[in-house]
């Protein structure tokens, strides 16, 4: 029987799968209402490029039979999921945010992560925005056009994941797949106030490979830590398509979310050493989180990671991968790319073989470098971002002195680079009410450490609460 005074929407994974467990309204209730508020958000947010209806009530009803009969077929059972567009869907045109892809074809094939969910019993309500190949911090393209901020739709909702990041933050599904190659879950985390984790690399199977290589990372966007460390029981499957899958976690995440912060040794970076030009309605925000983990009993010190800015290093990773994802393209297709997309494409295609391994270069002494680091702290603590939201449709802010996306995102994209775990957790807002997120950075494999201490935020209060 449904609670009709329930708002099925606002609810989490763990407390909709709970209501399903006690009978209080089941999986086609929820994914209806998840429906029907993705169709009423739709026009004004722009956060999907196809919602899958008929299939998802479809999956709901199966769903809803196995809850009656007391048999779910695994850990989301019945909860409404959302998939990036640049993720394999079976069923569903996968095209990317470009209009070089075409919609014909057979669309008959999982990606690892989809498929671990499919297997669990989620359903799939649809796909989410990207910008063209997800290749900037922002989100939009020549196909989907502009997706905007849940909490101010002049804004934008981040990037490359920012579909999945408003739906999550509106209630169109408690639980949404990103991909992340320099803080593309993290990003439109911050922006729209919900919760996201890059994992380790490998953690989270891709397949096929991204053309980003070892950069790109698939990741939970979620209400809440809780949620994420579910999402992530599930999918840190290793699947054979991937070559460079990790081995099964030792444990589940969800059961390591125990324990609080107590002792743990944290190292607060403010901005990176100065490196970085933080707002000051941001800093004060960040510092009343890093204060929080104090009085819950970590360890805070303030302590800069030992590394200079890789932008450099990063740009030829990042736009060579560009070069490579559109490579195949003659000289009508290239003139349909997003114009800064093309951009970066045509100075991937100049770099060499030296140059690019000149970055790999950096990049291993940069991963030494928090190898290092992390032998004396637990956790790295810093802004997710050092600004909130700006207008939607540009790639940077109007007046910034910077050209690519990458001049405001300093603090996401050397973790990709060193492929460590590191989660955006919203901590408050600024005075126009727009969202700030600080960023959990723990040393590779250490998911569960930055899931828990996320979870221990959550649970005091510092967060909004997930159900």
């Amino acid at each position: 029987m449904t609670d009709l005074d329930t708002d099925l929407t606002g609810l989490s994974a763990v407390r909709l799968l709970d209501g399903y467990r006690k009978g209080e309204f089941s999986p086609v209730d929820a994914t209806r209402a998840a429906l029907e508020r993705a169709e009423r958000i739709q026009p004004e947010v722009n956060a999907f490029v196809r919602l899958t209806a008929d299939e998802a009530l479809a999956q709901a009803r199966a769903s809803a039979e196995r809850w009656r009969r007391g048999e779910p077929a695994g850990l989301v059972d019945g909860v409404p999921v959302t998939v990036k567009d640049i993720l394999l869907l079976r069923g569903a045109p996968t095209l990317k945010g470009s209009r070089t892809i075409t919609e014909q074809g057979r669309w008959d094939e999982d990606a690892p992560s989809v498929a671990r969910l499919r297997e669990h019993g989620a359903v799939f309500l649809g796909k989410t925005t990207t910008p063209e190949f997800g290749w900037k911090g922002v989100t939009d393209s020549p196909l989907n056009g502009v997706t905007r901020n849940p909490h101010d739709p002049t804004r934008t909702a981040g990037g490359s994941s920012g579909g999945a990041a408003a739906a999550v933050a509106l209630g169109a599904g408690p639980l949404a797949l990103g991909t992340d190659g320099g803080g593309s879950v993290r990003i439109p985390a911050a922006f729209c106030g919900i919760f996201a984790l890059k994992p380790t690399y490998g953690r989270v199977p891709l397949y096929p490979a991204s053309a980003f290589g070892t950069l790109a990372h698939v990741g939970p966007m979620t209400r809440d830590a809780a949620d994420a460390a579910l999402l992530l029981d599930v999918i840190a499957t290793p699947d054979s398509r991937d070559w460079s899958a990790l081995s099964p976690p030792p444990g589940s995440f969800t059961a390591g979310l125990a324990g609080g912060v107590r002792g743990l040794r944290v190292a607060y970076s403010p901005s990176f050493g100065g490196q970085v030009a933080v707002r000051p309605a941001v800093a004060a925000v960040v510092r009343r989180a890093v204060e929080r983990l104090a009085e819950l009993g970590a360890y805070v010190t303030e302590a800069d990671p030992d590394f200079t800015d890789p932008v450099d290093a990063f740009h030829t990773l990042w736009f060579s991968g560009a070069a490579r994802v559109t490579q195949h393209l003659g000289p009508r297709q290239l003139e349909l790319l997003d114009p800064g997309l093309r951009e970066i494409c045509a100075e991937g295609a100049r770099l060499t073989a030296l140059d690019y391994l000149a970055a790999v270069d950096v990049r291993m002494e940069l991963g030494r470098r928090m190898g290092r680091f992390h032998d004396s702290y637990d956790l790295l603590v810093t802004p997710t971002l050092p600004l909130t939201a700006f207008e939607a449709g540009a790639e940077v802010p109007k007046g910034s002195s910077h050209r690519r996306w990458t001049g405001w995102t300093p603090f996401t994209y050397p973790f990709n680079m060193t492929q460590q775990p590191a989660a955006s957790v919203p901590v408050g807002v600024d005075a126009d009410g727009l969202p700030v997120g600080v960023q959990l950075v723990a040393a590779r494999h250490r998911d569960d450490l930055v899931l828990r201490a996320a979870h221990t935020l959550y649970e005091a209060g510092v967060t909004p609460s997930g159900s």
